[in-house]
């Protein structure tokens, strides 16, 4: 009897265990993980119309960088090809000491490292992100970079 109940307890701190692995925290960071990481590939190969992917296509997407408030994502998409002609411009990203926290069922809040290597001299610096769930998928509807 006592294998039995040890048994039985063994089975249920495993379907405990994979419930906590499969929450929807667990599966919303890992969505948003994936969209960084998305973003980072599209940025190492040039693409900057496939990084933006991974922000709200809208008027009242807010990005605030060291020139102040841009709104809009064609606007932000303009900046960043401005700013960023060429690959030797755009160099290599990396995101780093990613911290990505649910505000809401709705809402995460990211803070990170950014780093850009590069030939004609490396920069970088930290960004907060906010993201909210549109149309069932994860988006970047505030970016802070500096």
């Amino acid at each position: 009897m006592k294998n039995f109940l040890f048994i039985i307890f063994l089975l249920l701190t495993g379907f405990v265990q994979a419930q906590s692995n499969s929450s929807p925290d667990k599966k919303d960071e890992d969505a948003i993980t994936k969209l960084l990481n998305r973003q980072a590939a599209d940025w190492n190969q040039g693409d900057i119309d496939g990084f933006m992917k991974g922000y709200w296509e809208n008027d009242s997407l807010m990005f605030v960088g060291k020139s102040g408030v841009t709104y809009g994502w064609a606007n932000t998409l303009k900046n960043y090809k401005k700013g960023y002609p060429d690959t030797a411009a755009m160099g290599k990203l990396l995101f780093d000491d990613i911290k990505i926290k649910r505000l809401s069922k709705k809402y995460f809040f990211v803070v990170g490292k950014w780093h850009l290597k590069r030939s004609i001299g490396d920069i970088g610096g930290h960004y907060n992100l906010l993201l909210e769930k549109i149309n069932g998928s994860w988006v970047i509807i505030v970016d802070h970079s500096s």
